[in-house]
C-alpha cells in the first residue's frame, strides 16, 4: 500500500474515533495522515501540493484541538476530584471536633479511598503529589480512631460521643431553641399518627426533621441523583429547555455562598410563577446581613463548622422546611433545568458561582410538585423557610376598622428591631393603569425598609423580577418630591437609580394603599417565651357540615393564661395536594371564648374572639392578658361547610406562661333515635295538659370512682324550637343530695339544644325531649354523652 493510501486509510480512521468520540485514537491517527502526507508533499504535482499542505495543516490542528479539550476535560475532573476529597476531608474534621468519631470515620475512610483512586488516575505530578498527602493525612487521622476504639484508651479532649443522643431522636414540640415548651414535650400516639398521614405531600414523602438527620451521608460513589429530582417543568419553561446541568457545569468554582453573607440585591426570579417566594428569600436574606443572624442560610445542608452551607461536589443537598405543622426534611440534587439560549430556568444569584438560590427554590418546588408551581404568598412561603408566623393585613382604607397610621407605625418599628419581615402584594389591576404605573398586577414585592422623613411614609420595595420599578412618587423618575434634605436622610441618588433598574424602588405609603392589597408580616417567634403544639385530625362525619346551630362536635381545646402577657394563636391546616394548594375551597378559622368548658351554640355564650373563616392554610389570632381579663379560653376549631376530613395543628405562642390542652370527648356515648307523634307531641311545659304525653326515659347512673358527667344534645327538626329536661326520679344512696330536682336546656332553640348534669351520684333520672307547641310532629336523636357508662331506656 502506498504512502498516500495509508495517509488516507488513517484520515478515514481519525474522523470515525473523532465521531465516536475516542479522543486518544483520533488525535494518533490525525497526527500520523499528517506525517504520512507531510512525507509525499514533494512527489506530488504542483498544482496538488498545496492541497496536500492544507490537509496536513487541517490533521494536525484537528489533533492539537482534541488534545487541547481533553486536557481541559482532565483539568477539570483533577479539580473535582480535588474538591470531593477536600469536601469529605472539611466533613471528617468538623464531624471529629464535634466529637462524632463514627462520622468521622467514615468521611476519613471515603477521603483515602476517593484520594487514592484519583491519584493513580492523575497524569500531573504536582495533582497527584497533593492527593497523595491528602491520603495520607485522613489515614493517619482514620487508624487513630481505630487505635482507641480497639483499646479503649480515651483521652478527656476525645470522648466518644453517639452521632445522636436517644432522648433526642424523638418528635420535638418547640420551634426554635430560645422558646420554652410549656407543657408535655414527647408527642401523643394520635399526634404521631397525624404527622406520618401528612408526610406525603404531592407524591413524595417529607418525613418530620429530627437531630438523627444531621448525621445524614452527603457524600457517594458517583453523583447524586434523586429520583424525583427532575421536577415538572412550567410551559415557559418547556419553550426554552434544554438539559439538566450541575453548577460545576455553568461556574468555574461554584460555591453555595459567596463572600460573608447572602444579598438581597443578588436575587432574580426567572420565569418561575413563584414571586411570592423570591420575595421571601429576598426578605430574609436582608435580615441575615442587618442583624448576624442565619434564617435562611441555616436550613441548607452540608454545613462547615461555621454553621453555613458549603457547595457538595458530590450533587446533595438536605434543606429543612417547615410543611404541616412540623419542620421537614426534603432531598434534592443538584441538577438546574437549563436553556437552549445558556441561561438557567430557575430563580438564581447574579452573582454567578453562587447557588443557594437555585438550591432552595428548587427544594420548595420538589415539595410543591414541581416549576409548575400556581403561586403562593409570602405567608406561606415565609413560614415554611424560616417557621416564623405568619399574618395578613388586608389594605382597607375606606373601611372605618382599619387604621393605616397603626399598620405603617408597628411595621416600621418593628421591621428596625428585626421582629419581623414583611412583603406586600398588589391585587388584580387594569393592563394600560399597571403599565402606567410601573407595578405588575398580583404580583409580590419584598419590603427592605420603612422610614418616616418629615412626615413622609416611605417604603422600599423590591420586585422579585429585579426590574420593572414603579414609575409615581418617589420614584427615580420623580423630579418634585425627591428633596435634598430627604436624599440624605435616606442616602439615596434617584439620578443614579435611573441608570440602571434593579427592581428596587421608593414608594410612598398613600400609594401603597392606593395599588397594594395587602401586606404579609412574618413575626419572629423570638419575640415569644412560651410555645406549645397539638397535631390533631377532624374527621369529615365528625359533626354538621355547617356549624351555624352546633359546635359541640368541633375540636376545642382550653387554654390557662397563668400571668398577663400575649398569646398568639396559629391555626395550621396541613395540605398534601397540589390541587387542593390551588384550589384550596377549605375555609378554616378559631374561635375564642371566655370559658376553658365545652362550648355547644357558637353564639350562648358569644365568642369573644369571632374569628374570620378563610381559605389560607394558615389563621392567626391574638389574645391580650390585662388585669381584668380572663385567664381560661375555650378554642374552637371552625370549618365552613365541612366536605372532608382535615389534618391541622394548633400552635400558641406566649409572652407568659400557659397551659394549653385538647378538651377530650366523653368515653362513653349512646344514641337513641325518637318521635313524637300524635298523642306524644305534647309541646313545653307551658301546655300542662299535654307535656307528660311526650317521650320519656330513664337514664340509669351506676356507681363509679370519679363524678359521673352527662351531656344530653337533642337534635330534631330545625323548624321547629326545642328543649330537653331532667328531673331525679331516685338515688341509690338516701343520704346523699340530689343535686337538682329539676334541670333544663334553657330557651327552647331551632333544631338543637344541650343540657349539661354534671356530677350526679348513683340513681335514676328521667329524661323528657319536647318541642314549645302541642302537635309539632317529627323525629328527633336523644345523644347522651357521660364520663361512666350509663344506661337509657324509654319509659312508657
Amino acid at each position: 500500500m502506498s504512502a498516500f493510501e495509508n495517509a488516507t486509510e488513517a484520515a478515514s480512521l481519525a474522523v470515525r474515533f473523532d465521531e465516536t468520540g475516542q479522543t486518544d485514537k483520533a488525535v494518533e491517527c490525525y497526527r500520523t495522515a499528517a506525517r504520512l502526507l507531510d512525507r509525499i508533499r514533494d512527489s506530488v504535482p504542483p498544482e496538488r501540493r498545496m492541497e496536500v499542505v492544507n490537509k496536513v495543516r487541517e490533521y494536525l490542528e484537528r489533533a492539537i484541538l482534541l488534545q487541547e479539550q481533553k486536557d481541559v476535560v482532565q483539568q477539570a475532573e483533577s479539580e473535582r476530584s480535588m474538591q470531593k476529597c477536600y469536601f469529605l476531608m472539611q466533613q471528617a474534621l468538623d464531624a471529629d471536633e464535634a466529637g462524632l468519631k463514627d462520622i468521622a470515620l467514615q468521611s476519613y475512610t471515603s477521603a483515602v479511598e476517593l484520594a487514592l483512586i484519583a491519584a493513580k488516575s492523575n497524569p500531573n505530578p504536582e495533582v497527584k503529589s497533593k492527593l497523595n498527602g491528602l491520603a495520607s493525612q485522613a489515614l493517619e487521622r482514620a487508624e487513630k480512631i481505630k487505635g482507641i476504639g480497639k483499646i479503649g484508651a480515651l483521652s478527656i479532649n476525645e470522648t466518644k460521643k453517639p452521632a445522636v443522643s436517644p432522648s433526642r431522636a424523638q418528635l420535638q414540640r418547640e420551634q426554635s431553641v430560645h422558646l420554652k415548651v410549656s407543657g408535655k414535650q414527647v408527642y401523643t400516639e394520635e399526634e404521631k399518627v397525624v404527622l406520618r398521614e401528612t408526610s406525603k405531600i404531592n407524591r413524595n414523602c417529607f418525613l418530620p426533621f429530627m437531630d438523627v438527620d444531621l448525621s445524614e451521608k452527603f457524600q457517594y460513589a458517583i453523583p447524586f441523583e434523586d429520583r424525583a429530582s427532575e421536577l415538572k417543568l412550567s410551559s415557559k419553561q418547556e419553550r426554552e429547555f434544554d438539559r439538566w446541568v450541575r453548577p460545576h457545569e455553568v461556574s468555574a468554582d461554584p460555591k453555595m455562598i459567596v463572600g460573608d453573607h447572602v444579598d438581597c440585591y443578588s436575587i432574580k426570579q426567572t420565569i418561575v410563577s413563584d414571586c411570592s417566594f423570591v420575595a421571601s428569600l429576598a426578605v430574609s436574606a436582608l435580615y441575615e446581613k442587618r442583624f448576624k443572624k442565619k434564617i435562611i442560610t441555616s436550613i441548607i445542608y452540608p454545613k462547615n463548622k461555621n454553621k453555613d452551607p458549603v457547595y457538595n461536589p458530590f450533587g446533595k443537598y438536605m434543606v429543612k422546611l417547615h410543611l404541616n405543622g412540623v419542620r421537614r426534611k426534603v432531598i434534592i440534587d443538584d441538577r438546574l433545568p437549563y436553556s437552549k439560549y445558556g441561561r438557567l430556568l430557575c430563580s438564581y444569584s447574579s452573582n454567578k458561582n453562587e447557588f443557594w438560590v437555585s438550591m432552595l427554590e428548587k427544594a420548595y418546588m420538589k415539595v410543591m410538585g414541581g416549576y409548575d408551581f400556581p403561586g403562593s404568598n409570602s405567608n406561606i412561603d415565609l413560614h415554611a423557610l424560616t417557621g416564623w408566623i405568619p399574618e395578613r393585613v388586608a389594605l382597607r382604607p375606606d373601611e372605618a376598622t382599619f387604621d393605616a397610621e397603626a399598620v405603617f407605625a408597628n411595621m416600621r418599628a418593628r421591621l428596625a428591631r428585626g421582629h419581623v419581615l414583611a412583603t406586600a402584594a398588589t391585587g388584580a389591576l387594569d393592563e394600560p393603569l399597571a403599565e402606567r404605573a410601573g407595578l405588575v398586577p398580583s404580583h409580590a414585592y419584598a419590603v427592605l425598609d420603612v422610614q418616616l422623613v418629615d412626615g413622609v411614609k416611605l417604603l422600599k420595595l423590591k420586585n422579585p423580577w429585579s426590574h420593572v420599578r414603579w414609575r409615581g412618587n418617589y420614584s427615580e423618575l420623580d423630579s418634585v418630591h425627591w428633596t435634598a434634605e430627604l436624599r440624605r436622610a435616606l442616602a439615596y441618588d434617584p439620578d443614579s437609580a435611573a441608570q440602571y433598574d434593579n427592581g428596587v424602588f421608593w414608594i410612598d405609603y398613600a400609594s401603597i394603599l392606593k395599588f397594594f392589597d395587602v401586606f404579609y408580616l412574618n413575626w419572629n417567634p423570638e419575640i415569644f417565651n412560651y410555645t406549645y403544639c397539638i397535631h390533631q385530625k377532624w374527621d369529615a362525619g365528625n359533626g354538621p357540615v355547617k356549624d351555624e346551630f352546633n359546635i359541640s362536635e368541633n375540636p376545642q381545646f382550653t387554654l390557662h393564661v397563668q400571668e398577663k402577657g400575649e398569646v398568639w394563636l396559629l391555626l395550621t391546616r396541613h395540605i398534601t395536594d397540589i390541587e387542593d394548594f390551588k384550589d384550596n375551597r377549605e375555609y378554616i378559622t378559631l374561635l375564642v371564648y371566655k370559658s376553658g368548658r365545652r362550648i355547644y351554640y357558637p353564639f350562648d355564650p358569644p365568642p369573644y374572639i369571632d374569628g374570620i373563616r378563610i381559605n389560607s392554610p394558615h389563621y392567626l389570632c391574638k389574645i391580650y392578658v390585662g388585669d381584668n381579663s380572663a385567664d381560661r379560653y375555650t378554642l374552637v376549631v371552625s370549618q365552613y361547610e365541612k366536605t372532608r376530613t382535615i389534618h391541622y395543628t394548633l400552635r400558641a405562642y406566649a409572652t407568659c406562661k400557659f397551659a394549653m390542652a385538647k378538651i377530650e370527648p366523653f368515653p362513653f356515648t349512646k344514641i337513641i333515635k325518637g318521635e313524637w307523634s300524635g298523642h306524644t307531641a305534647g309541646g313545653c311545659e307551658n301546655h300542662r295538659a299535654t307535656y307528660p304525653n311526650n317521650p320519656k326515659y330513664t337514664i340509669r347512673v351506676p356507681e363509679s370512682r370519679g363524678p359521673c358527667h352527662v351531656v344530653c344534645q337533642l337534635k330534631g327538626p330545625k323548624q321547629y324550637q326545642i328543649g330537653v329536661d331532667a328531673r331525679v326520679e331516685s338515688l341509690d344512696d338516701p343520704s346523699v343530695t340530689a343535686p337538682f330536682l329539676r334541670e333544663s336546656s334553657g330557651p327552647y332553640r331551632s333544631g338543637f339544644v344541650v343540657l349539661e348534669l354534671r356530677s350526679l351520684p348513683a340513681g335514676r333520672y328521667i329524661i323528657t325531649p319536647s318541642t314549645f307547641y302541642p302537635g309539632q310532629e317529627g323525629p328527633f336523636f336523644l345523644e347522651l354523652k357521660s364520663t361512666c357508662d350509663v344506661t337509657c331506656e324509654p319509659r312508657y
